[in-house]
């Protein structure tokens, strides 16, 4: 993990996002902090061009629009064409039937390279009924079974967030007791694990490797953060600060893994 981490920061991957409005601004701070180059680029008519020539691309639902939605659907087909990687960050999916069916298209259109999730939503990508709006109702482990189901469907890999992320590629299984509950009083910590995480999928093949990094790089930098901080709003600023100063070999030594 604090390998990928390393070339990470060697390599500056730009990561195309198509991503929740709410977060933008804060999505591509972390992605520069992480040391990657964030491109957020909404609109059907340049967002597949960027997806054939992005290292990643983040799919995330959090305020889908019909138009935003075609772009997604361009962004994947060429993404996936040009072979490069695809993450799926279905938010609130299960509550809201539209977008529940469009996370569904997408990953019939073609199968991303990591689905990152809270708990409900990827229990709802497998036939639950989801959480209470983007909060989770549901505990990673429960929706290990269900990860493991779609991990093999895609082939791809599942992180499931929460207080203990819980990831598979469908055979292995990684558990991570990092992170601080700072993180889920701040808007768009999730939101940008799942660009980590694209990311992460640009500089190594093993896709459950390049979740499970960046989830560790996100989640160990919080607790640094927290450390720090007084309160959610320095802890958000703190967040960045901490992800480019955390160094693979400090990493390497905070991981919990279980």
């Amino acid at each position: 993990m604090a390998d990928v981490v390393a070339s990470l920061r060697a390599s500056a991957p730009l990561v195309h996002c198509l991503t929740n409005v709410v977060v933008s601004q804060f999505t591509a701070n972390v992605l520069l902090a992480v040391g990657a180059a964030p491109a957020m680029v909404h609109s059907a008519e340049e967002a597949g061009a960027l997806a054939r020539v992005a290292g990643g691309v983040l799919v995330n639902l959090g305020t889908v629009t019909s138009v935003t939605a075609q772009a997604m659907r361009v962004a994947v087909k060429e993404a996936a064409g040009a072979g490069q990687p695809w993450v799926l960050d279905p938010v609130a999916v299960g509550t809201l039937p539209w977008r529940t069916g469009l996370a569904h298209e997408l990953l019939e259109s073609a199968p991303p390279t990591v689905i990152r999730g809270n708990a409900s939503e990827i229990l709802a990508l497998d036939g639950g009924t989801g959480g209470r709006g983007v909060d989770s109702t549901d505990t990673p482990e429960a929706a290990l079974t269900a990860a493991t189901a779609l991990a093999r469907r895609y082939g791809c890999a599942v992180a499931v967030s929460g207080p203990e992320d819980v990831l598979t590629d469908g055979m292995r299984v990684v558990r991570l007791a990092n992170g601080h509950p700072l993180l889920a009083l701040v808007t768009g910590t999730g939101c940008s694990l799942g660009a980590v995480v694209a990311a992460c999928t640009a500089v190594t093949g093993d896709t459950l490797l390049a979740a499970a990094a960046a989830t560790g790089l996100l989640t160990v930098a919080a607790e640094e953060a927290a450390a720090r901080s007084v309160g959610p709003g320095t802890f958000a600023v703190t967040l960045i600060d901490e992800l480019d100063g955390l160094s693979p070999e400090r990493l390497a030594v905070s991981l919990n893994l279980r």
